[in-house]
């Protein structure tokens, strides 16, 4: 258990949290979400001790062991992938190494004998016995192959290296876990066995997430960071959600109350303020107009980019026809073999599965940039596509300003024009004058998304679009495919974001191409589908959730 007892915290004189009371028990999980900047992975830094508070007092029940995320990927590289994982667990881990260091001495003496005898015992109290079956367990549900489970951390890209150390801070049952963006380059398969890993995990979770579907499968309370303060909410994100937007228009209800009872004041001083026979009553009536205190009731922090797809022309009935597309990696693998595929004009279409870097090779040859190795594609005469690809960084390798470089995707060059354009996607002010070259991976794919809504295109073609996106962000983005009248090509991490879009699901796997018209959620329960995609993957490395 976790006691946050009137804890503080300031940055530049403003306060981040200000007397914070919370308390974090045993069999909860606790998301912790708020807007960009309001603190949520610093307070995780002040609760593990990594971040120092300016005032106040957290408690921890003694002899209790926290695990935390870490978010440094280098920071195991002269380790193995097993001893990375075990190394979550720090006391079986030196256990381990001190043990095996007495037997790989060449003079093994009888006080060695009796040491390691010692170490076997706290090795096989703490678990040590059954650890590699289940470091290999989870590193599997989590999406890592089972030929890296060997391999030293430094052989491994950024991400594998994530599943290790999310492995890392699962391993060894610890009492509290602390985990930033924990789905952050998972996959669904990954993400689904982590749901139900914490779902059944005994202990006090605290997870700081953008992924609303995980907020809602995993928590059983929200905590909100909102202009300093962090406000615990029973329920899961839905249900904080709901409650926000009722408290949300209580308070503005509240406030147009108060502004109307102010001007009706205001009127009244200003009218009998000078008359003796009226001055009583106009002086009590201005303390009643200073006690409303209007600048104190803010309904929110959080903003929401506008985001709005308008295409220019409709489209026909001839969307894109693919006919036995074929395609390599860099190191000679196939990806697409003879894929074929007819979109329709009222599809939404959202790719699913394992297979990702083939359908990133696919919306690459479709969005022409990159050429086949074999096969053709034809767009029908009244489509128009614009693509957001799950690399953009080539687009940013330049010495523009923000305004600059979205001016180069603009009809109207009038500057006023433009950086109106990007204060809808809240780059604000003098932010609209900031080198793309120093942006963030979110700024740099709201300015994709400014880009993207620039072209009028009929077909939008986005590869896992919702990554490095906060909530706001990807509650304006789904809204606004939703209600788009063209066509989505589109593969996403985020569950919630796949179910309320798709309106077909297709899954490439290595044994041929699933292509039904359904939402996702109908896809997953389907047993006739469940038995396929075991076969389909049954003999490769690669682990499904069934």
């Amino acid at each position: 258990m976790i006691t946050v007892s009137d804890v503080s915290l300031h940055f530049s004189e403003k306060p981040l949290f200000k007397d914070v009371n919370l308390k974090f028990t045993a069999g909860n999980c606790y998301g912790i979400i708020g807007a960009n900047g309001a603190g949520k992975s610093t307070f995780l830094k002040v609760l593990s001790g990594e971040q120092d508070r300016d005032s106040g007092d957290i408690f921890m029940t003694p002899g209790e062991r926290m695990a935390v995320l870490k978010q440094d990927h280098f920071a195991f590289d002269e380790y193995s992938v097993k001893d990375a994982v075990m190394y979550g667990y720090p006391k079986l881990y030196e256990c381990a190494k001190a043990r095996d260091e007495i037997y790989a001495k060449a003079d093994f003496t009888e006080e060695d004998g009796v040491k390691a005898s010692e170490l076997e015992a706290q090795f096989g109290e703490m678990g040590g016995y059954e650890a590699e079956n289940q470091i290999e367990q989870m590193l599997s549900g989590l999406g890592l192959e089972e030929k890296y489970h060997d391999k030293m951390m430094s052989e491994l890209d950024e991400s594998q290296k994530v599943r290790v150390l999310l492995a890392q801070a699962l391993f060894g049952n610890p009492d509290v876990l602390l985990l930033d963006e924990p789905t952050n380059g998972l996959d669904l398969e990954s993400i689904a066995w982590l749901e139900d890993f914490l779902m059944d995990f005994p202990n006090t979770v605290i997870v700081v997430s953008h992924d609303r579907h995980f907020l809602n499968a995993v928590c059983t309370y929200i905590c909100d960071i909102d202009y300093g303060k962090i406000t615990q909410f029973t329920g899961n994100y839905d249900f904080w959600y709901q409650m926000s937007q009722i408290l949300q228009k209580q308070a503005k209800d509240q406030k147009k109350k108060n502004e109307e009872k102010a001007k009706d004041l205001r009127e009244f001083i200003q009218r009998f303020a000078s008359n003796a026979a009226k001055s009583r009553q106009a002086t009590s009536r201005k303390k009643v107009l200073e006690k409303l205190e209007l600048d104190d009731l803010p309904v929110t922090s959080r903003k929401f980019p506008y985001v709005h797809f308008q295409p220019d022309r409709e489209i026909g009935n001839n969307v894109l026809e693919i006919r036995k597309l074929n395609s390599k990696d860099e190191d000679g693998l196939h990806l697409l073999n003879d894929f074929s595929l007819v979109v329709n004009r009222t599809d939404k279409i959202a790719f699913v599965g394992l297979e990702h870097n083939t359908i990133s090779s696919l919306f690459d040859i479709i969005a022409g940039e990159k050429k086949a190795e074999s096969g053709e594609y034809f767009w029908g005469q009244t489509t128009s596509c614009t693509y957001l690809g799950r690399d953009n960084n080539q687009y940013f390798n330049n010495d523009y300003t923000i305004t600059d470089w979205l001016k180069q995707y603009s009809k109207e060059q009038d500057d006023a024009y433009v950086r109106g354009f990007l204060g809808r996607m809240l780059f604000t002010g003098d932010e609209s004058l900031k080198p793309v070259k120093v942006l963030s991976g979110g700024e740099k794919v709201r300015c994709m998304l400014s880009k993207l809504m620039l072209s009028g295109a009929n077909v939008l073609i986005m590869d896992d679009p919702t990554n490095h996106l906060d909530l706001e962000a990807i509650t304006s983005l789904n809204e606004a495919l939703i209600r788009f009248p063209g066509v989505v090509l589109f593969s996403s991490h985020d569950h919630e974001f796949i179910s309320s879009i798709a309106n077909r699901i297709i899954e490439i796997t290595p044994k041929g191409v699933f292509d039904r018209m359904m939402n996702f959620d109908d896809y997953l329960a389907d047993e006739q589908i469940k038995q396929m995609r075991k076969d389909a993957y049954a003999g490769t490395d690669k682990k499904i959730r069934i």
